[in-house]
Parts: structure tokens; sequence; C-alpha cells
């Protein structure tokens, strides 16, 4: 979570409003009475042991854990299962880099306005997850399911191609480098409720699409698009003649 807006929600709350953290395994909001996670409360802070072990990430929602291991509900939270709070029982509830991993986000997204009064959403920014440079020859995280966009109050899913991974639809590890935390992150503070959709997108206007949001930040070089275009036209003419072969095998 951006430190900025993790101190911006602890000056928000006040000191007997009920909070959940919703997919806080990795790093949780310390702050939250409950959180929900798939994953155990004894291995909780997953960050801070591996990748960031050498340069941690600083607590948010305080120094404090207000949770307990009584109070950290291991469940998968896309079971289709209601949550096990009534409606509007909770003051907050936060949900940071989160929905960009499930199979099912707009069901949590229903849950989460469902339960809470109030709430924080903060998802890896669009272009962020459209940069190379995180993993070798990829777009993005490989576990990341969704490009998210958040316009207003609303929070637009579309599903992550496998073509974003191809030049044209993709940015530069160069533009990541130069992207600022701020810019590196999208967010929402609702208040009563907000609006989720699934775009829906088929056939070459998935191309389309992811090309003309990479278009907007990055103009790969003619020959650089058109080398990359024969490299995979010569990689689908030798598919298609191992094919024809195995025939004969």
């Amino acid at each position: 979570m951006l430190q900025a807006n993790s101190d911006k929600v602890m000056q928000m709350l006040h000191a007997s409003d009920q909070v959940l953290d919703i997919g806080g395994w990795a790093h949780p909001f310390n702050r939250a009475n409950w959180v929900m996670d798939c994953e155990p409360y004894a291995t909780r802070g997953y960050y801070n042991r591996t990748f960031a072990k050498r340069n941690p990430f600083p607590p948010i929602g305080g120094t404090v854990e207000h949770f307990s291991e009584e109070t950290w509900i291991q469940r998968d939270i896309c079971s289709r299962e209601p949550y096990p709070f009534k409606d509007k029982e909770l003051d907050f509830v936060t949900c940071s880099h989160t929905l960009e991993d499930l199979r099912d986000p707009l069901w949590v997204c229903s849950e989460m306005q469902r339960i809470a009064k109030a709430g924080y959403i903060e998802i890896p920014s669009r272009i962020w997850e459209t940069c190379r440079g995180h993993e070798p020859k990829i777009a993005g995280l490989s576990h990341h399911r969704w490009l998210i966009d958040i316009d207003g109050d609303n929070i637009r899913f579309m599903q992550k191609f496998h073509s974003i991974h191809r030049r044209r639809c993709s940015l530069p590890a160069r533009v990541l480098k130069s992207l600022t935390p701020e810019q590196s992150v999208t967010w929402l503070f609702w208040n009563g409720t907000f609006s989720f959709e699934e775009a829906v997108v088929h056939g070459e206007a998935q191309n389309r699409e992811l090309e003309r949001f990479a278009q907007q930040y990055y103009q790969y070089p003619r020959w650089l698009v058109q080398a990359e275009d024969a490299i995979r036209v010569g990689a689908s003419r030798f598919g298609n003649l191992t094919r024809r072969l195995a025939k004969f095998a």
C-alpha cells in the first residue's frame, strides 16, 4: 500500500472502528481488527521474508498489529460464500494489491461494499502492469490476471491477454524505471458504494486495445515492430510444418 495513503486511512479511522484487511497476508494492514486471506496467520509478512528481506517494506497501518490469530480468517475469498460479517457491520475495509491476483475480483468487490461502510482499494496501475522489466520477457507480473482501470468510483477489469507480452502491446523497461511510486499504483477511497465491471473484449479488439494503451506512452520504431512480426510469422510456419510432419511419424 502506498505509504501516504496508509497514513491517510489512519487519519480517517477512529479508535473504535472495526477494520478488515482483505488479502493482507503478504504485508498486512496492522490497524485491521480482522484479516481475511487464503494463507495462514503464522506465515504472514511474506514480502519481507522473501524478495524484500534486504530492503523491507515499512509497516502500514501503524506498527502494532490489532488483529490476532483468532481474528485471522483463512479462507478462499472468491468462493462465492458470503463473508462472515453482516451488512455494513464493518466501518472500513482495505484491499491492497489483491484484486489483480484473483479469479473472481467482482465477487470480492460485491462483498466488500456489502459488509463495510467505506474502504480503500489499491491495485497496480495499468501503465505499471503494461511495462516489461519485472520478470524476463513478459509485461507485468506473471501471476496477475487482470488489467484494471479506476475512473471516478468505477473499477473496470479487463483480462490480461497473453498478447500483452508482444512488444507493440507493452512498454519497455525504461518506462517502468521512470515511474514514481504514485504512478505505479491506482487507488480508490470509497464511501457507501462503488461500481465495478468486467470489460469483455474479443478477437482483434483485444490487440487493438492493448496497442492503443501502450502507444499513449511509447512509440516503437517501425522496423522493430516489423521484425517482431516477421519472427512470429516464421515461428508459426515452422510450427505448422512440425504438425504436418508429425502425421507421417
